[in-house]
């Protein structure tokens, strides 16, 4: 076989039933759509639409609650961190923050930084900043020799906020 004999299979691509050309072809006059009708006119779109009645997905009871004030952290194993630093993908002693862990892409996403968590071991002495961290994170990086500063870190929700001009700071500024 060569490159200019590849072609599919016969059947696998069929092309599609032309409607609507004469009584000759099966699919002439109606064109397969039957008579009459909503769904025999051009143009309907109806889907989920129950004829008036009150459709599937708004009888059904809505669960959970979703939280607009939740910070959204990109949440980093230590055992990942050591993989990267045994690969040559971050130096061993650097310093280590959400622009520094995204380079090395262990950190995705995380509108509102990086979330250290305790998940494997670490060997090497790294020095972290980072937005949050759990207590066995912390105690890992400390028994390695290195160190974790966690730093406040402004939600984005109260970013977007500030570039409205609507913090409560600057009402309290306004009134004063």
């Amino acid at each position: 076989m060569k490159l200019n004999e590849i072609r599919d299979n016969d059947g696998a691509r069929k092309s599609r039933m032309r409607v609507g050309r004469g009584i000759g072809s099966g699919k002439g006059k109606t064109a397969g759509r039957g008579q009459k009708g909503q769904k025999s006119r051009e143009g309907v779109s109806i889907n989920g639409f129950e004829g008036g009645q009150m459709p599937l997905h708004m009888r059904i009871p809505k669960r959970g609650f979703n939280n607009i004030f939740a910070k959204d952290y990109a949440e980093v194993n230590l055992g990942a961190i050591q993989k990267a630093v045994d690969a040559g993908k971050i130096e061993a002693g650097a310093a280590l923050d959400h622009a520094a862990l995204k380079a090395a892409n262990l950190a995705r996403g995380g509108k509102d930084g990086v979330r250290l968590l305790g998940k494997g071991e670490l060997t090497a002495k790294l020095t972290f900043t980072v937005a949050g961290a759990s207590k066995s994170a912390i105690e890992a990086v400390e028994k390695a020799g290195g160190s974790v500063s966690v730093i406040e870190v402004v939600p984005a929700h109260e970013k977007a906020a500030a570039k409205k001009g609507k913090t409560l700071a600057a009402k309290k500024a306004a009134h004063a």
